[in-house]
């Protein structure tokens, strides 16, 4: 009798402890819950998504992320207000660049004021179900009333509010970085800063000495485009994107100048809203 009852007693103390362990909430996507999002409470126009923040209080998130934004997205015109995103945002990569109004309502911190974010980095932890914004500090902080953002970001994990909006990088013109392997016969570049979507479908690229065959790019990984040409290539370059969201096209002629260099940046001319 005395032994069943230890016994009892000890099953009992783990599942006590198994439902605290349950309770507690890490603040981080890569450790996430599903969030139970009450629709209804959803403005017109808004849809329910889970938010978390990673990285340090007041930074980017990561440096740069799975998008290869590198460090620009501490720079402006990102300015850290960035996020990762999980399956349905990141899009394996074609996500990269989309740009979201979020806001919370739902904690005493909270401003109820949209701030915009830019899709920078992936959260592979994130629960594939559901929409969840992995934010960096300093825009999951810009949510809350002023002087009230370290308690928000000790909240750890909200319901929040969002909705697509059109990217503005006020008159920030495209940058093309060149990755440090291409060459002659191989050329791939990291493009970002499109106003508008911000997004990407597709890459094209046109040769100096062909006026009139457009060769598609590949997606290499987050915002990088590639091609593998297997002979010389004859720059300068055109390029044709088109985006993800609306299918809208865009040529820049001679992105990529003659004597281009391997790992360096160049900007266009031109954006989507000029």
């Amino acid at each position: 009798m005395a032994s069943t009852l230890i016994q009892a007693f000890s099953f009992r103390f783990v599942f006590a402890l198994l439902a605290i362990f349950s309770l507690l909430d890490y603040g981080s996507c890569f450790n996430p819950k599903l969030l139970n999002y009450n629709t209804s409470k959803a403005e017109s126009g808004w849809s329910p998504a889970g938010a978390t923040w990673y990285g340090s209080a007041t930074g980017a998130g990561s440096d740069g992320g799975a998008c290869g934004y590198g460090t620009s997205v501490e720079q402006s015109p990102f300015s850290s207000m960035v996020s990762a995103g999980g399956p349905s945002l990141y899009k394996s990569g074609k996500g990269c660049g989309a740009c979201y109004q979020v806001k919370c309502t739902d904690n005493a911190a909270c401003s109820e004021n949209p701030v915009t974010v830019v899709i920078t980095d992936e959260c592979p932890g994130c629960v594939s179900e559901s929409v969840h914004f992995d934010l960096s500090g300093t825009s999951f902080g810009a949510m809350a009333k002023s002087g009230q953002a370290d308690q928000l970001r000790n909240a750890g994990q909200l319901q929040i509010q969002y909705q697509r909006v059109e990217c503005n990088y006020g008159g920030t013109k495209l940058a093309f970085h060149v990755d440090a392997g291409s060459n002659s016969d191989y050329f791939a570049a990291m493009i970002e800063f499109e106003d508008g979507d911000g997004d990407l479908s597709g890459v094209d690229l046109k040769q100096a000495l062909d006026s009139d065959t457009w060769l598609s790019m590949q997606e290499s990984w987050g915002a990088v485009w590639k091609i593998n040409y297997g002979s010389e290539m004859r720059a300068p370059f055109s390029l044709r994107l088109t985006s993800l969201e609306t299918g809208k096209t865009l040529v820049i002629n001679n992105a990529i100048p003659a004597g281009w260099t391997a790992g360096a940046t160049y900007r266009s001319v031109v954006n989507y809203q000029d």
